[in-house]
């Protein structure tokens, strides 16, 4: 696949950028030790902002790879300060898929954030890499995720049972949405 790295983007409220090793208390406050933020991911809450440091460091460090995309989720009015992230976590070379995740601190909900930053990583994947398909998930008891797959163009595929296990090891099942590019082309 061709891959050009992540890439500072910007949304009508948003700045999308490259984590730094300075991100590490406002990850930490804002999203990386809520148990209610992570209650439906697959690591637990950081109880020692060490954690947090280490996870940037990989981060910061990867950003050398072309076919590494993560992004601090910034709104434009928070000083520079991240309130969650987004990014690729699987991509799948032999058939051009890439999978995204994300999440956002809970003070930042249901404000159109997490949906305005994931629909311009979907334009800014098509538009920059060959990926023919952009796939995310959410846990069944996670409704809201969903919505957020919805509102940024993607199709619900199924729901697969006990698939995936969350951050309190309990298998769960997990609810497909993605989006190709020849939908994503025919809807511009």
């Amino acid at each position: 696949m061709q891959h050009c790295g992540t890439q500072t983007l910007e949304t009508a409220d948003l700045i999308l950028r490259k984590f730094t090793l300075a991100d590490d208390i406002a990850m930490f406050e804002n999203w990386a030790n809520d148990p209610d933020v992570t209650k439906y991911l697959t690591w637990t809450p950081h109880t020692d902002i060490r954690v947090t440091q280490a996870i940037l460091k990989e981060w910061v460090n990867s950003y050398q790879n072309d076919n590494y995309y993560q992004w601090a989720i910034v709104p434009k009015d928070n000083n520079n300060r991240p309130i969650g992230s987004i990014g690729v976590v699987h991509i799948d070379e032999d058939t051009s898929a890439m999978t995204v995740g994300y999440c956002i601190g809970k003070p930042w909900w249901h404000k159109g954030f997490t949906s305005q930053a994931l629909t311009k990583i979907i334009a800014f994947l098509f538009e920059n890499t060959d990926v023919n398909r952009i796939g995310s998930y959410h846990y069944f008891e996670n409704p809201n995720s969903g919505k957020v797959m919805k509102k940024s163009g993607m199709t619900y595929e199924g729901t697969l049972r006990q698939f995936a296990k969350n951050s309190r090891n309990i298998c769960c099942d997990i609810c497909w949405y993605s989006i190709l590019k020849s939908e994503y082309v025919n809807r511009k």
